[in-house]
């Protein structure tokens, strides 16, 4: 009997711990813009259209400015996600999807921000 108590608080744990592996989300508030957990700076983009569902920025243009995934992701408001149109999820704030920019190479670079007046830093 304690036997089977024992192996039954273990499975129960062991199920209710992998219930916490899916992060709420994947960015943070650093020095008042998004950051990534690692640091890198997130951005939005004006062609999307916040609560759409969607990202207009695919293809070619997600080399430049790749999602910031969704995957295993269970968000909370402000936070969601969009499904990109290779089925993918991507997390959205404020219903705008995030991205990261490929020409920032460390934690705090801002290197996307403005770039031809339409990707901006995530500010809160």
């Amino acid at each position: 009997m304690k036997r089977s108590l024992i192996l039954f608080s273990a499975i129960a744990t062991l199920v209710l711990s992998s219930a916490s592996f899916a992060q709420t989300t994947p960015v943070k508030k650093a020095d008042g813009i998004l950051v990534t957990s690692t640091g890198m700076t997130v951005y939005t983009f004006d062609k999307d259209v916040a609560d759409s569902g969607k990202s207009t920025c695919n293809g070619p243009c997600a080399i430049n400015w790749p999602p910031v995934s969704a995957k295993d992701v269970k968000p909370a408001a402000p936070y969601s996600s969009v499904t990109r149109d290779d089925g993918s999820a991507q997390l959205a704030y404020k219903g705008k999807p995030l991205y990261l920019f490929v020409a920032d190479k460390k934690a705090g670079d801002r290197n996307g921000d403005k770039v031809k007046d339409v990707w901006h830093v995530v500010k809160d």
